[in-house]
């Protein structure tokens, strides 16, 4: 009913304007003739044309202002303005506004849960770093850019800022109270490493006996070691890495395979060390930058599902099929009720391309745009298959505030200097962020969840 009675209302809106135009033409065809005869009057002399003319066109004007106002009227009731429909759409209590409404009244430190910790921008802070890398027995030498000769420490400056609501700052004391008596395991490459490192190196400034901080079998941190494990034992914590570079299995040729196939990649397995990752009380994977031609194909690697050689499927599909095999593993193998999974996205390099080979340019301070390494396909499809899985599985998605940090990167100021590295980071640096906001997802403040 209120749809007809509004229409019925512009109807005699519309008639009431168009008698409104009616008498406004009718009178100024009237002052027009009589305007040619006032003229006739005046070089006359006549005195009656200035009694009648004002008369008249006051009542023209009178009319022409109401049937504006008439038509103002009518056309403010059809079409309400922004702020009147604004207010209707508010009287509705629609999800997206109390979200809206809740982002815009964020605290410090609130739960990461209402707010996106991964949209921000990078500001210096001179309280950084947080610990010095040759006072950490578990950092790396190829990742201590300090220790090889870097003299600018800018670098190590800078904090990582959400838009919406701040970290909290790392407390090693804190964590390892929260971790007490439980067991944390990294698993992916190199990068992977590099974060488990900055996680030792972050809680050793919570530990007065250094020598009760020690590694398990006794190994010093390389490259090619399949595990590492550090043990905190005033906390009873463990801290564990296992490289596994695509998360599935390398497997032997089958028979009759061309002779360019050296190894495959069994897309349907996960990896045989993945019974080591279970029982754990935080897991963290990550995976991608082993996913190129250069790591698989022109050494050899090629795809295997099954009794089947895939040598047609491209990089990206290979990528695809492993990440719905480790998806699955994790829907049927961990107890998501003790065990809480994050997965890291793809990490931004900062390689630009020269002449003849890519070139390793590090700067000294952050980019500041992303200049499209904010995107990764591999991250895209990491956030895809992990969106439908039936468990919980958080993802850290550095892929876009990593993208700013050119400055970031070892560079030169490696153990092997002769080699650029513009896809590694320096320690401390970058890495120590991904641990903040792993602690803010552990140790959330006031014990909000």
């Amino acid at each position: 009913m209120d749809i007809w009675d509004s229409w019925w209302v512009l109807q005699f809106m519309q008639m009431l304007g168009l008698l409104s135009f009616w008498i406004s033409f009718a009178k100024f065809r009237t002052l027009l003739s009589r305007g040619f005869g006032f003229g006739h009057n005046i070089i006359k002399g006549s005195c009656k044309a200035w009694i009648f003319f004002p008369f008249n066109l006051l009542v023209i004007i009178a009319s022409l202002m109401s049937l504006i106002l008439v038509l103002s009227w009518a056309y403010s009731y059809a079409f309400p303005s922004s702020h009147s429909v604004i207010q209707s759409y508010n009287e509705i209590p629609m999800i997206e506004n109390l979200l809206v409404q809740s982002n815009e009244t964020l605290k410090p430190n609130v739960s990461i849960a209402t707010c996106n910790v991964f949209e921000g921008s990078w500001i210096r802070d001179d309280s950084y770093p947080l610990y010095d890398a040759s006072q950490c027995p578990f950092a790396e030498r190829g990742f201590n850019c300090i220790g090889n000769g870097r003299k600018d420490r800018g670098y190590t400056k800078w904090r990582w800022k959400p838009k919406n609501c701040d970290i909290a700052r790392f407390d090693a004391k804190r964590m390892l109270e929260k971790l007490r008596g439980k067991r944390v395991v990294f698993v992916g490459d190199s990068l992977s490493r590099t974060q488990w490192e900055s996680l030792v190196c972050l809680l050793m400034t919570g530990v007065e006996d250094k020598k009760s901080v020690y590694e398990i079998k006794g190994n010093k941190i390389t490259k090619q070691i399949r595990f590492l494990g550090v043990k905190f034992s005033s906390f009873d914590v463990r801290i564990d890495f296992y490289r596994s570079v695509f998360l599935v299995r390398p497997g032997p040729v089958p028979k009759h395979a061309p002779q360019r196939v050296k190894t495959t990649l069994r897309l349907d397995k996960i990896d045989d060390i993945s019974h080591e990752w279970i029982d754990s009380d935080v897991l963290i994977f990550n995976s991608g930058h082993w996913w190129t031609r250069t790591k698989l194909f022109d050494m050899g690697w090629y795809f295997q599902v099954g009794n089947s050689l895939k040598l047609g499927l491209s990089i990206n599909s290979a990528s695809n099929t492993a990440l719905h095999t480790w998806a699955s593993w994790v829907e049927n193998s961990i107890n998501t009720n003790r065990t809480k999974i994050f997965f890291r996205t793809f990490e931004s390099t900062h390689w630009s391309s020269g002449q003849n080979h890519k070139v390793c340019k590090v700067t000294k301070r952050p980019w500041k745009r992303t200049n499209g390494r904010d995107q990764s396909p591999i991250s895209d499809m990491i956030k895809k298959v992990v969106k439908k899985m039936s468990v919980p599985v958080t993802i850290m998605h550095v892929t876009p505030m990593d993208a700013y940090r050119s400055d970031g990167h070892v560079g030169t100021w490696s153990d092997n200097p002769t080699v650029p590295d513009c896809s590694h980071w320096c320690l401390p640096g970058v890495p120590d962020m991904w641990n903040e906001i792993l602690f803010s997802y552990l140790v959330p403040k006031d014990g909000v969840n």
